[in-house]
């Protein structure tokens, strides 16, 4: 760790407004000078929350989910208690649950600052849109640090007009020649002249990622003056030359530990021993940290890590020059680690990335109605992307989940082809159904499958709706009703209004407030109260 006081008072100065942005590309240290900023911070006289972002946070629902907890457990007590019981159990728009937890954030008497780290992995309009909701509207007492490689889609311009914004960028991260010197001093000791340090200065331009895998690659180095000669930092391919210094200086096992573990968005003691079927994962995470070798902590207790994201990504490439064939079975084996653990959506992930797609398409089948329970819709909607159609064409309930998920997105294309396919197998025999004579039906979720007749007649009312066609949408909610289950609540609640809905627009009045009763009846039953609202 390196003391750089400018830097700190920036961030002082930023605590004083809504919104510190932090951004310049990858390997300037952003994570590092806000952890030894917030670290600084005399006890008692702020409360920190952290958030480390990952593709995964473009579902609204887990991306709040998270701030929401971050929070919680920074201020203690029941803060924001209604907030995430509403994004856990309800369909309420996002902007009622930030609004929640505005009131709540009032109510805080101390500081509060809010780290939102690698924000650029956010790319979902509807995760800003609330994110600006949220900055419009912050306590005077609550600030927000968004750390990114590249300015997010927000109202900066008009922040910063208002005095709203304070900016730390890449000129301001690079270390200064002081800096680089302090540094390069600390990790190699006298073995370096002045006039070495001062290339090495120049050449990386203060780029703190190159700096520290130059100062690694000249450790235990014979004839270091060779070494910085040679020294490139205008070469655009650094990072992997240095990265190949350092990798190649590792033993063999730590080195094979390293490649395979590369395709990890994160890395636990116990994954790890899965992944590379060989265990002490943990201890010798422990030993890489010790070792600064791109290790970075993600909770206090060190049981998660992530590579650095440099590093990481050269790991890879080596990963895929060298053993290509070996990449599908790490992800099987991530794959079926995270599903023994209950953690369904990053072994859907992995086993997509292992191209077992049938696997996945089982997974997801499981993991879906929870996901809608929890307000995942964007997650469903990114594995409709990558699963194949002739995969999903077999699996009757998993079409029928995907149709959901676009509907409540507002998206019907592509719905009609998806509810076609799904209704085949509900009454596919030899003699009206050719394909289905020769090709087999996969059902995982039987307790779903008994339910896929009145949620394909609730769709087919929602889309005739949709269309303005009154009369079809009566005939698919009467339909609804004769062939949903007799426990398919959900599907007889959302089929009666639908017909409220038709009813109450063809005039109807008395009809369609009976039709509410019995929707709002049916949704009190499974316990939608949030619905009924």
């Amino acid at each position: 760790m390196l003391a750089r006081p400018r830097l700190r008072e920036r961030l002082k100065r930023g605590a004083e407004s809504a919104l510190t942005l932090v951004s310049a590309p990858a390997g300037f240290g952003k994570t590092t000078v806000l952890t030894e900023w917030l670290a600084g911070a005399p006890a008692g006289r702020r409360s920190a929350a952290w958030v480390s972002l990952d593709q995964r946070d473009n579902d609204p629902a887990l991306f709040w989910t998270y701030v929401v907890v971050a929070l919680r457990m920074a201020v203690g007590g029941d803060i924001a208690a209604t907030a995430l019981s509403l994004l856990e159990s309800s369909q309420a728009p996002i902007q009622v649950v930030l609004t929640t937890l505005l009131n709540d954030l009032r109510t805080v008497p101390g500081d509060v600052v809010l780290v939102l780290d690698d924000y650029h992995l956010i790319e979902a309009p509807v995760v800003h849109d609330g994110m600006a909701f949220l900055l419009e509207h912050l306590p005077p007492q609550v600030h927000v640090v968004i750390a990114t490689r590249a300015d997010p889609p927000l109202p900066l311009a008009k922040w910063r007009g208002a005095g709203q914004l304070v900016e730390i960028r890449a000129a301001d991260l690079r270390f200064t020649p002081e800096e680089s010197d302090a540094y390069l001093r600390d990790e190699m000791g006298s073995v370096l002249t002045d006039g070495q340090v001062a290339v090495l200065e120049a050449r990386t331009e203060g780029w703190i990622a190159a700096l520290q895998l130059a100062a690694l690659s000249m450790r235990g180095r014979g004839d270091v003056a060779s070494f910085i000669a040679g020294f490139a930092g205008d070469d655009r391919y650094i990072v992997d030359y240095l990265a190949e210094e350092v990798l190649d200086r590792q033993p063999d096992d730590v080195r094979e530990f390293l490649l395979r573990t590369s395709i990890l968005d994160r890395l636990s003691g116990p994954l790890c021993d899965a992944v590379t079927a060989q265990g002490g994962g943990k201890a010798l995470l422990e030993v890489l940290e010790r070792g600064n070798l791109f290790l970075v902590p993600l909770d206090d207790r060190r049981r998660w890590y992530r590579y650095h994201h440099l590093f990481g990504d050269v790991l890879q490439a080596h990963l895929m020059d060298e053993q290509p064939d070996l990449v599908a079975e790490l992800h099987s084996r991530a794959s079926a680690w995270y599903e023994e653990n209950g953690e369904l959506s990053e072994a859907i992930d992995h086993a997509v990335a292992a191209k077992d797609f049938e696997r996945a398409a089982d997974l997801a089948e499981r993991a879906i109605p929870a996901l809608f329970r929890s307000r995942q819709e964007a997650t469903i909607r990114r594995w409709m992307k990558v699963l194949p159609d002739d995969v999903v064409r077999l699996r009757p309930v998993l079409a029928v989940e995907f149709v959901g998920a676009l509907v409540v997105a507002g998206e019907f294309q592509g719905v009609e082809a998806r509810l076609r396919d799904a209704e085949r197998w509900l009454d596919a025999t030899p003699a009206n159904d050719a394909d289905a004579a020769s090709t087999e039906m996969v059902v995982v979720d039987e307790a779903q499958f008994r339910f896929l007749p009145g949620q394909i007649g609730t769709y087919r009312a929602a889309l005739a709706l949709m269309r303005g066609d009154l009369g079809g949408t009566l005939t698919h909610t009467r339909r609804v009703l004769e062939v949903a289950a007799d426990d398919d609540h959900l599907s007889r609640a959302s089929a009666a209004g639908l017909a409220g809905l038709a009813l109450w627009t063809s005039g109807d009045l008395d009809g369609g407030y009976q039709a509410y009763a019995d929707c709002v009846e049916g949704l009190r039953r499974i316990g939608n109260i949030a619905d009924i609202s």
